[in-house]
């Protein structure tokens, strides 16, 4: 056993310990936070603008910021962007994090001094955690990967530009320096299949045990590895794998093809990092949702999706099972940011939640407001039902078809298919009717028909992906949308 697995255990203990002890304090831990922050952003031109000297309590707070997301941020934002100083936080932004996004392009989000730690920080935390739950060390003694962006930034004006997961490539730790691959060359690689090439190349005769990114990416990593090793499982080309780091959507379509491509179960740890902060990481069982970072530069707001209230609550007015859209104030200069997530509370001591969907991917063009969990979970129980590994997947209305009724079309790329695709479709169809009582009566009510599933061909979302700019480790396929934005061009089978 190395020195760092000696030094890990007892650190990681006390790191665990010391958050948890203030994740049941949330009320009061997050009271500071929004004090901080408000002290920090009162000098600024948006802290002159509405008060912030003024806010003393999340009554004051969320009654002088109205609520924003970029495009309603970003009169500020672009005057960030240009390099004014002491705009929304005091001082420049470190980098600019490059994500895709409005309808006018692309969405610039400041990385400041202080909220760097935020993002580095809680990764670790994540880490700590499962070491400390875990009492395994293993993955330390070789290597890691996390599939990312390239560590090769722009520059927009004076300020480093890049990918979050670039970004923070060039923060990590010097104790895990030696352990981490794929050489700094072959990260820049922008082309992101060729990247892969390179990975698998790096790799193939590794001692990798850490293995991290966003499940698309990682299972192209994993089938190219196999397809090019000649082994049958990633368990028989890396023996020692011992953890699985993932994030940036919900793990549970891809669960069945990954764990075919490594052979078994493996531990894994699932995150809720984003451009805008990290959110939350898994330090439990994965039934038991993800513990809020409440510590660390971000404070939470939470706006009910039942339209009960007008304004976000605190964490101290939350309630289990609702569904909230994430409003996030944080040291980066983001103030009552709609980041677009939704979330529900799973737990409340200490704070645990689930992701349950985007507040603009959901399918309603008939009233039903069906969303991500709902779609997801049924796609889970018809699976269960008729054994099939699904590669990815995405849900969109058909509202004036040929003949017969409007439905919403399921667009399936199966890696292997279910025996019978309409008992399949009628399973899925029936799990969502229990889940979605709007989308029952529609059925129910003749105004919908039954689902229809549309087989995409082998390696057609990975080709529509690239053909719209989106082939990178950071990009994910959407759910679900109102429109056929998603599925215009997808090649199907029939």
């Amino acid at each position: 056993m190395s020195l760092k697995s000696i030094i890990a255990r007892p650190y990681a203990t006390w790191v665990t310990d010391k958050v948890m002890q203030r994740a049941r304090e949330a009320g009061e831990t997050q009271l500071s936070v929004l004090r901080r922050l408000v002290r920090s952003g009162s000098s600024t031109v948006f802290g002159r603008a509405h008060a912030l000297r003024e806010v003393e309590d999340h009554a004051g707070l969320v009654q002088a910021i109205p609520l924003r997301d970029y495009e309603g941020l970003r009169p500020y934002l672009d005057r960030v962007v240009v390099g004014e100083p002491d705009v929304l936080w005091p001082g420049r932004p470190l980098y600019l994090c490059k994500t895709s996004g409005t309808t006018s392009g692309a969405k610039y989000i400041p990385i400041t001094r202080q909220s760097l730690p935020n993002h580095i920080g809680s990764a670790r935390r994540a880490l700590l955690s499962y070491i400390a739950r875990t009492g395994r060390t293993d993955f330390i003694e070789g290597r890691m990967i996390f599939l990312q962006g390239s560590p090769q930034l722009d520059r927009t004006g004076a300020i480093p530009t890049g990918r979050l997961s670039g970004i923070v490539a060039n923060h990590v730790p010097g104790y895990l320096q030696g352990n981490r691959m794929p050489s700094f060359t072959t990260n820049c690689i922008p082309d992101w299949e060729t990247k892969v090439e390179a990975i698998v190349t790096e790799t193939l005769n590794a001692d990798m045990r850490l293995i991290g990114g966003i499940p698309a990416w990682v299972q192209m990593y994993f089938e190219r590895l196999l397809a090019r090793s000649g082994k049958a499982t990633v368990h028989e080309v890396f023996p020692d794998f011992s953890l699985f780091v993932h994030g940036g959507v919900n793990y549970a379509p891809y669960h069945a093809r990954l764990t075919a491509l490594i052979g078994d179960e493996v531990p894994r740890i699932e995150l809720f990092p984003a451009s805008e902060g990290f959110i939350a990481y898994q330090d439990a069982g994965h039934e038991d949702g993800l513990l809020l970072v409440l510590d660390n530069g971000i404070y939470y707001g939470f706006l009910p999706l039942d339209g009960q209230a007008d304004r976000p609550l605190s964490i101290a007015q939350v309630e289990l099972g609702k569904h909230y859209a994430l409003v996030l104030y944080t040291n980066a200069g983001l103030w009552g940011y709609e980041i677009g997530d939704t979330v529900r509370f799973v737990s409340l001591d200490p704070p645990r939640i689930l992701v349950t969907g985007r507040t603009k991917h959901f399918t309603s063009a008939f009233g039903e407001h069906v969303i991500a969990e709902e779609v997801e979970g049924a796609l889970r129980e018809a699976m269960d039902a008729y054994p099939c590994t699904v590669t990815e997947f995405t849900v969109a209305p058909t509202t004036a078809p040929e003949e017969g009724l409007p439905y919403h079309a399921w667009y399936i790329e199966f890696a292997d298919a279910p025996a019978d695709q309409g008992a399949f479709a009628s399973a899925i169809d029936s799990a969502l009717q229990r889940r979605n009582p709007y989308y029952r009566d529609l059925i129910e009510g003749r105004v919908l028909r039954p689902l229809r599933i549309s087989r995409v061909l082998r390696g057609g979302f990975a080709g529509w992906m690239k053909e719209h700019g989106m082939s990178d480790a950071q990009s994910k396929v959407p759910r679900l949308a109102n429109d056929r934005r998603y599925v215009e061009g997808l090649p199907v089978s029939d």
